[in-house]
């Protein structure tokens, strides 16, 4: 054997999928571990999902090949869902694109538009597969500030500052993840604006979108949006399905093309009867999110408590699905993190991961349900 590719030197594994294999660990060792470090719901898809689900499964019909754009059915579900909760048409032909998840969406887009010594722009704190997608892609990584005192958004003076010739990407994502920031039209505006008079592709990546946030916003509701962005989007929050991975890509059709075109040397299409369960998903209303939302308000009331124990700061006006919460004293995110694991059998994600700007944080999943949650937080009084 000649060896492994080199793209892998400019990446490394996961930091859920290591440092879950120490979490499982512990647990075949007899420890009881409260999980409060992943964002994968804990609660069950609606039951006309299942139901769709199992009645697809039982024809003769549904287990062969499936169109890699999907059936017509499922855009035209995603274009309502578009057109009901964010005022934006799409073209449900040429406009939309649904993925097996929207993290497979993010490597599918790096590579249809990166080439080798492009540069992308990425935040930092953020989600690594952005960084991860943009190095397998061959290009460059550019970080770009979120910091607290400017509400976890970009400072647009400093962008401008960069050496820009050689961006073709900005990657955003609001609601933020891990911070929560919530982000605005006003906020949109101006990413739009910034994307136009450098010519970068602004890709939103927007799973979070209705998870404690009473007005769902997505960018391409911006004016001028449809030239220079795209949004990724996904039911694994809104629907309780992060382990059927079903998400989409929206925009201008030239841009979903380029795309489909990496795709379809990808994968074989999603199977039908998760295309039939996307489109029950896609058609709930708002009582849905309303009752999803007093569930996880409930839970982020315990976990501000809990972050209270820990004397631990936390913004408590964001939104999403996770407690983003600075440490006050002078103990580094990883220690605490390594102490409540060790001693409390408590799992939270430092957010260094996140990177550099997300050391002195930790990340709390609002995914936990609240019997755990009081349970973390007995353990945390007998410190």
């Amino acid at each position: 054997m000649k060896g492994f590719s080199k793209r892998l030197d400019h990446v490394q594994e996961y930091y859920f999928s290591q440092k879950l294999k120490e979490v499982a660990k512990l647990k075949a060792e007899g420890k009881n571990v409260i999980n409060m470090g992943i964002g994968s719901p804990d609660l069950p898809p609606h039951r006309s999902v299942i139901e769709a689900l199992n009645n697809t499964a039982s024809s003769k019909h549904a287990h062969g090949y499936q169109g890699y754009q999907g059936i017509p059915a499922l855009r035209e579900a995603i274009g309502q869902f578009y057109q009901d909760h964010y005022q934006v048409r799409l073209n449900t032909d040429s406009e939309i694109l649904p993925l097996m998840g929207s993290k497979e969406g993010i490597v599918h887009v790096s590579m249809a538009f990166l080439d080798e010594g492009d540069e992308v722009l990425i935040p930092n704190p953020g989600y690594p597969t952005y960084a991860a997608a943009c190095k397998l892609a061959g290009a460059h990584a550019i970080a770009y500030d979120l910091k607290e005192e400017n509400n976890w958004e970009p400072d647009f003076e400093a962008l401008k500052a960069l050496d820009l010739t050689k961006v073709k990407i900005m990657w955003v994502n609001y609601p933020h993840m891990p911070t929560g920031s919530r982000g605005s039209k006003e906020l949109f505006q101006k990413i739009i604006q910034f994307g136009l008079e450098n010519d970068v592709l602004i890709i939103n990546d927007n799973p979070y979108s209705f998870i404690l946030e009473n007005e769902p916003k997505s960018i391409l509701s911006i004016s001028g949006a449809h030239e220079i962005a795209l949004e990724l989007n996904s039911l694994s929050k809104t629907a309780n399905m992060a382990g059927w991975r079903v998400g989409w890509l929206a925009g201008r059709a030239d841009m979903i093309d380029a795309v489909l075109k990496v795709k379809s040397n990808m994968d074989s299409g999603m199977f039908l009867g998760i295309q039939r369960g996307a489109i029950a998903a896609l058609s709930f209303g708002k009582g849905w999110y309303t009752g999803l939302n007093e569930e996880y308000q409930r839970r982020k009331m315990l976990i501000l408590e809990l972050a209270s124990l820990l004397d631990l700061e936390v913004s408590k006006g964001a939104v999403g699905m996770f407690v983003w919460a600075k440490i006050k004293n002078n103990q580094s995110e990883i220690e605490l993190v390594d102490k409540l694991l060790n001693k409390k059998n408590i799992f939270i994600t430092p957010g260094s991961i996140f990177g550099s700007n997300g050391a002195g944080y930790v990340r709390f999943s609002l995914c936990v349900p609240e019997v755990q949650i009081r349970e973390a937080i007995e353990r945390i009084k007998s410190i």
